[in-house]
């Protein structure tokens, strides 16, 4: 993803929890940066949630990057991927 900038990655597993990582970026043309909570059981379907990482945002922005994240199955499998690639062992 040319217009997104990866800041930080992480994931962990465990049998109670499944996968539980976050990834935090910058996309172009947005102000803040965000970080995405993910949390799957098995690593297959994902719920997520889309926060800024250190201030409160503007909320047509997040509301923009929500919808993307919603529309392009591209990205958000890249930004699970990356998590997944942050895992520690």
């Amino acid at each position: 993803m040319k217009d997104i900038t990866i800041i930080h990655a992480s994931m962990t597993h465990s049998p109670e929890d499944g996968y539980v990582g976050k990834v935090q970026f910058r996309a172009e043309g947005h102000r803040d940066a965000y970080e995405i909570a993910l949390q799957s059981k098995r690593g297959k379907e994902w719920s997520y949630g889309l926060f800024f990482v250190d201030t409160s945002g503007r909320e047509e922005e997040i509301f923009q990057m929500e919808e993307r994240l919603e529309e392009d199955d591209e990205l958000f499998d890249w930004l699970t991927e990356t998590a997944m690639n942050a895992k520690s062992s």
